[in-house]
């Protein structure tokens, strides 16, 4: 018996295909759900995103770390499960080909190296005796030992101390030195190593406005929220860095933008304000200029500065009227913002984790002012109230602090260049770990237990 040709038989597949649809339509046959492949592995990451030589580790099939990352994901994801689209037998999402997007879960985020790191920058807290001598042990470790490029801040190198000690003097000219402001070194550094408290970390954050290397902090200062690592195992620690497959945190940074004069403060624009929605002329594009253009770790914060008067600013979300906000400021923090100022003014503590932002009132004068919490791809707008009695003050993690006026506005939204933190466990444990070692999270005296020979007690 002769084959048919191939012709017939896609035609007799699409018939039956065809029939097959005529049916579910009709409601004879259940439709038939599309299976979703979701592919756990992401596809490598430009070298510029991470900075340095890094790339998100490759899964290979039957590879060690492969197995790991798979026994993890199949034990829990970080992320939610993926959503259903379908609601009912009738009603679906509108399909976006825009807004496909491929998210690695948390879980299965390791680092490794496409090439050996050369060039590391270590930054240590200035004006602390006490860090010298790690600061030296460290240096001659990664000079000496792992024959490495090691890169320092000038001032560091040209401390009194530092300057007066003769063995160090000797190995100080093997060190390269920048100055801050002055040297760019962002294209250049592989690896960051911190020695001392939080400002270590958020001081690396600022000296890379764009991609930054991977972050190894270790806990020498004050609070270490953010230094997860012990320097008496830093060999062991930078070794298994070195070695790659190290679990990494990318803590998600805010892209800021001061704009001095685009606010057009007339009686059409204040009438529009009433109804919450801002105009598309309110913009002068010849008046408006960026003077200031910041990645910001922590947290943005506009206070009322040294006037006593209430600050009495607006708040806009993706051009829309939010409301007023009228206390002695607010502050719009990251995930990893959540546990410094913003959780001292009140607001909840969100994992690094959460693609979020949160803004949160500083002694609002309102009781039913409560911080509130927005997806992290909303764009923030903060102005000055038309009505407003004074200036208000703006600061970034602490620093570059300016006076906002009339007609100024701040533009905050989530930056594509987060910092990649390494943890020294996992990124689950090293949070709540900083939790109850740092702010002694749900600490209080365990209630006894009622004893068996005691009589229980009757009302």
């Amino acid at each position: 018996m002769e084959d048919e040709p191939p012709s017939r038989k896609a035609e007799e597949g699409s018939l039956s295909k065809r029939s097959q649809r005529q049916q579910e339509r009709q409601g004879k046959l259940p439709r038939r759900r599309k299976e979703v492949k979701r592919s756990l592995r992401r596809p490598d990451c430009p070298e510029h995103l991470l900075g340095g030589s890094v790339h998100w580790l490759p899964e290979h099939p039957g590879s060690e770390a492969s197995a790991s990352v798979e026994d993890t994901a199949e034990r829990h994801f970080l992320h939610g499960p993926y959503p259903a689209t379908h609601f009912g037998p009738k009603a679906c999402v509108l399909p976006n080909p825009t807004s496909v997007m491929h998210i690695q879960d948390p879980a299965s985020q390791r680092l490794t190296w496409s090439k050996p790191p050369l060039n590391v920058l270590v930054i240590r807290k200035i004006r602390d005796e006490t860090l010298l001598e790690p600061f030296k042990e460290l240096c001659r470790f990664l000079v000496e030992e792992k024959h490495l490029m090691v890169y320092v801040e000038k001032k560091v190198v040209d401390d009194g101390s530092l300057m007066r000690d003769d063995s160090f003097s000797a190995f100080r000219n093997q060190l390269c030195t920048f100055r801050e402001g002055f040297d760019d070194i962002s294209d250049c550094i592989d690896l960051i190593i911190c020695l001392g408290g939080d400002g270590t970390l958020l001081y690396a954050s600022s000296l890379f406005q764009g991609s930054v290397p991977p972050v190894m902090a270790f806990h020498l200062g004050s609070l270490g929220f953010l230094t997860p690592f012990k320097f008496e195992s830093f060999r062991t620690e930078v070794d298994k860095v070195f070695e790659g497959n190290a679990a990494i945190i990318l803590r998600s940074r805010l892209k800021v933008k001061v704009v001095k004069g685009t606010f057009q403060r007339n009686e059409q624009l204040l009438s529009a304000q009433e109804n919450g929605i801002l105009p598309h002329n309110h913009i002068n594009n010849e008046a408006g200029k960026i003077t200031l253009q910041l990645q910001v770790l922590n947290e943005v914060v506009v206070d009322r500065g040294p006037s006593s008067y209430l600050s009495n600013v607006d708040l806009y979300l993706d051009g829309r009227l939010i409301t007023s906000v009228q206390g002695d400021g607010v502050i719009v923090s990251t995930p990893t913002g959540s546990t410094a100022y913003a959780a001292a003014a009140g607001a909840s503590m969100i994992h690094p984790n959460v693609p979020a932002i949160m803004v949160t009132p500083i002694c609002p004068h309102s009781l039913s002012f409560r911080p509130i919490v927005v997806p992290a791809g909303v764009e923030l707008m903060i102005t000055l109230s038309p009505d407003a009695r004074n200036t208000a003050w703006v600061s970034f993690d602490g620093r570059k602090r300016q006076e906002i006026q009339h007609g100024d506005s701040i533009k905050i939204t989530t930056s594509c260049f987060p910092v990649p933190s390494i943890c020294c466990h996992d990124l689950v444990y090293d949070w709540f770990d900083s939790l109850a070692q740092c702010l002694h999270w749900n600490v209080r005296k365990k209630t006894k237990s009622t004893c068996e020979s005691e009589e229980p007690f009757h009302f």
